[in-house]
C-alpha cells in the first residue's frame, strides 16, 4: 500500500474490532503513519480489550456505536479522511433466521455510512462484501450484493463530492472468528464427529493478511465505482477436515455429513456470468469496473475507468464468468494452513 493514502491522516474502521477490522488496525499501526485511528464498533467488550492492547497509544480512538444509528455515524465519521466498513453480519444460517437484522446492518448500516462519508467529505470509503454476493442464494449473500450496489450506486449521485467509493469482496477468510478452521478443530480435539454439511461443497479461502493487503491494494487502485476480487484457490470442504483431522489427532475421527444449512450454496462463483462482461484480470486480482451508465451522462467515467484498468494489464475474463479450475490437493492444503 502507498502509505501516502493514510499517511497523517484520520482513518476509521467500522468493525474495528472483529477479525479483519483488528488486523487492520494492526496493521496501520504498525507499517503505516496516520495521524489517527478511529475504531468504531458495537461491540463494548470488544473495544475495551482493543484499549488494554493499545494501552499508551494516543493515536488510537475507541467509539462504541452501531452502524445502524446514523446520527452516530455522522459524529464518528467527523473529520475523517479515510473509511474502512467491515461491519457486517456475516453467518449465512443465522441470517437466514433473522432476515430484518440482516437488512438493518448491511443494508441500512451501509448505507448510513456512506451517507455520513458524502457528508463529511471523507477522501476514499471502501466496502468489505463476500464472495456470497456473487448470484446469492441467501439473505447474507442479498445483504452484501445490496451493500456493493449502494456503494457503487453512490458514486453516481455524490454531486460535487470528491469522495472515491469502492468494494473489496472475500472469500472465507481463514481462521476468522467463527470460520470454519477453529470449529473443527474444537469438534476433532473433543474426539468428533466432524459435522460437514455436503462432501461435495467447494469454497474459496484466503487469509487474514492476504485479504487485508486487498483492502490496502485496493486503497491505492480506485477510482471510483468498483469492486475488487482476489485471486483466490478454492478447495473441497472435506479435503481441508480430513488434513486438520491429520494435524490435530493421532486417532480416526468419523467425518458427519450433516446436509446444507439453509441459504447454503455448494460452490461459490466469484465473478458471475453477467459481471463478466465488464470485469477485467488484473496479476492478482479481478476488478468490476463501474457499469451503470444512466442516460448517458456517464458514459466516459464508465469507458475511462475501464480503459484506466485495461493499461494496467487488466484482460477480459472468460463469459461464463470466474470458476476454480484446479482444486488445492491435500498438500497445498496444508501449506496454506501454515500461514495462518
Amino acid at each position: 500500500m502507498n502509505g501516502k493514502i493514510v499517511e497523517n491522516k484520520v482513518v476509521l474502521v467500522t468493525g474495528g474490532t472483529g477479525s479483519i477490522g483488528s488486523v487492520l488496525v494492526k496493521q496501520l499501526i504498525k507499517n503505516h503513519s496516520p495521524k489517527q485511528v478511529r475504531i468504531f464498533d458495537h461491540s463494548e467488550i470488544g473495544l475495551f480489550e482493543a484499549s488494554r492492547r493499545y494501552s499508551g497509544n494516543t493515536k488510537l480512538r475507541f467509539l462504541l456505536g452501531d452502524v445502524r444509528d446514523k446520527a452516530r455515524a455522522m459524529t464518528a465519521l467527523k473529520g475523517v479522511d479515510v473509511v474502512f466498513h467491515t461491519a457486517a453480519l456475516k453467518h449465512v444460517s443465522l441470517n437466514e433466521y433473522n432476515p430484518f437484522e440482516s437488512v438493518k446492518t448491511n443494508v441500512v448500516g451501509t448505507q448510513n455510512v456512506l451517507e455520513a462519508a458524502l457528508e463529511n467529505q471523507v477522501k476514499i470509503f471502501i466496502n468489505i462484501s463476500s464472495d456470497k454476493a456473487a448470484n446469492p442464494t441467501s439473505t447474507m449473500g442479498a445483504s452484501k450484493l445490496l451493500a456493493e450496489r449502494l456503494t457503487v450506486g453512490v458514486d453516481y449521485f455524490r454531486g460535487k463530492a470528491k469522495t472515491v467509493f469502492c468494494s473489496v469482496r472475500f472469500g472465507n477468510v481463514l481462521n476468522s472468528s467463527g470460520s470454519v478452521v477453529p470449529i473443527f478443530i474444537e469438534q476433532i480435539k473433543n474426539r468428533g464427529p466432524v459435522r460437514l454439511t455436503d462432501k461435495r461443497m467447494i469454497r474459496y479461502f484466503m487469509t487474514i493478511d492476504e485479504a487485508v493487503r486487498l483492502i490496502f491494494k485496493a486503497a491505492t487502485m480506485a477510482q471510483g465505482g468498483e469492486i475488487f476480487i482476489l485471486k483466490m484457490p478454492a478447495l473441497k470442504i472435506i479435503d481441508l477436515a480430513e488434513v486438520l483431522i491429520e494435524k490435530f489427532s493421532n486417532k480416526k475421527i468419523p467425518v458427519k455429513e450433516v446436509g446444507k444449512r439453509p441459504g447454503e450454496k455448494l460452490y461459490e462463483k466469484i465473478v458471475t456470468r453477467t459481471e463478466a462482461e465488464q470485469a477485467l484480470e488484473l496479476k492478482n486480482m479481478y476488478v468490476l469496473p463501474p457499469s451503470i451508465d444512466y442516460l448517458n451522462k456517464t458514459k466516459d467515467v464508465v469507458n475511462k475507468s475501464y480503459e484506466y484498468y485495461k493499461k494496467l494489464g487488466g484482460k477480459p475474463v472468460p463469459s461464463e464468468g470466474v470458476k476454480p479450475e484446479k482444486l488445492l490437493t491435500k498438500i497445498q492444503i496444508r501449506k496454506l494452513l501454515k500461514q495462518v
